[in-house]
């Protein structure tokens, strides 16, 4: 097993990235918790898969389980299904000094963090990420959150988790689009501090040659996630950078009701974009756009997003929480590997984030 250990000013937790660990995942819980009411909530697909093995995992070290079960996808990160998600807990009996278990991909994730969070002003809550973008990102870090009518994540708060458990085992029940969908974070990981990795992701043969090195990748992805988050948990500095491709990302999803691209996919055509904008202003080197446009070719993921409304998308970014007092701090990249964050007028968004 690799651990790597989130150390914050108030708080610090494990990752425990070991292939298999879900196999024994009530033994490894009750190393944390000595209560005896567990919750979990996690989505449609995965109840199929994996929901009865986890409830028995648990219950076999003597835990009163209960299980919350919500749609699989984007639209679950919503007012309306976070109010179930408390009505549900409530039924449960759980109470303050009890556990959340957040099984799923990014959106299970936030959304049972958010409800941790709040829930009796704060309930304990672990993470079992089962998607790559939830292993390598959105489960580290604290950032849980819900979506409303007018953009992504616009209502959370920051709430880590005790613990978190990836097990590379998982993936396999993936479909490729949603491998590739996380592929997306991983090349942006690149991108923005890691050179080396980046060019890695190059010289993988196939999908297998891939998956046979994930565990080095999501370790690797993890480290620099840690170290951004330690130094900055409130993401008012040099944790924006993960936003790489993001700003642009977030509106497209919000564009297409989040129905026709993935979280990652979106993001992927948003790293392209900035970077080709930002080529031709002469801010990024030469010839980056393409290495970037080459590996997302690479990993199956989208450069351009047509049928786009260049004012629209303009206009939901307006609305975006990194949108400050008439500005916007927008994540750029010099080369690969070295990226800054510029503070742009928000009447000079459209030369950075809409296409030419």
């Amino acid at each position: 097993m690799k651990c790597i250990e989130v150390k914050l000013k108030d708080k610090s937790y494990p990752l425990h990235i070991e292939k298999g660990i879900f196999n024994k995942i009530g033994t490894e819980i009750k190393k944390i918790y000595k209560n005896d009411i567990i919750s979990i909530v996690t989505d449609t697909n995965l109840d199929r898969i994996y929901g009865e093995k986890l409830v028995k995992l648990l219950q076999a070290e003597g835990y009163i389980v209960s299980k919350i079960v919500v749609p699989a996808g984007e639209k679950s990160k919503s007012i309306e299904t976070l109010t179930e998600v408390y009505k549900e807990l409530l039924e449960s009996g759980i109470h303050r000094g009890d556990l959340i278990i957040a099984f799923g991909g990014g959106v299970v994730g936030d959304l049972t963090g958010f409800a941790a969070s709040t829930l009796f002003r704060g309930i304990s809550f672990v993470q079992i990420p089962t998607s790559l973008l939830a292993q390598i990102d959105s489960s580290i870090g604290g950032k849980v959150a819900v979506d409303l009518k007018e953009g992504k994540n616009l209502v959370g708060s920051f709430y880590h988790p005790e613990s978190v458990y990836i097990d590379s085992e998982l993936l396999k029940t993936l479909e490729d689009k949603f491998l590739y969908d996380g592929m997306a974070e991983v090349i942006k990981y690149g991108a923005i501090k890691d050179e080396q990795l980046f060019n890695k992701l190059f010289n993988f043969k196939n999908k297998e040659d891939l998956l046979e090195n994930i565990d080095e990748i999501i370790y690797n992805c993890c480290s620099i996630k840690r170290d951004v988050v330690e130094i900055d948990e409130k993401d008012i500095g040099e944790r924006m950078l993960l936003n790489f491709g993001h700003t642009i990302g977030h509106a497209i999803e919000k564009y297409f009701n989040y129905e026709k691209y993935t979280h990652g996919e979106a993001v992927a055509a948003g790293m392209y974009l900035i970077t080709k904008n930002s080529e031709d202003l002469g801010i990024t080197e030469k010839g980056t756009a393409d290495l970037i446009y080459k590996m997302l070719i690479k990993y199956n993921l989208p450069v351009t997003v047509p049928q786009t409304d260049a004012k629209a998308l303009l206009d939901i970014v307006s609305l975006d929480k990194k949108n400050i007092a008439g500005s916007l701090n927008i994540v750029l990249i010099k080369k690969i590997g070295d990226s800054f964050i510029k503070k742009i007028e928000r009447k000079d968004a459209g030369q950075y984030l809409a296409r030419r």
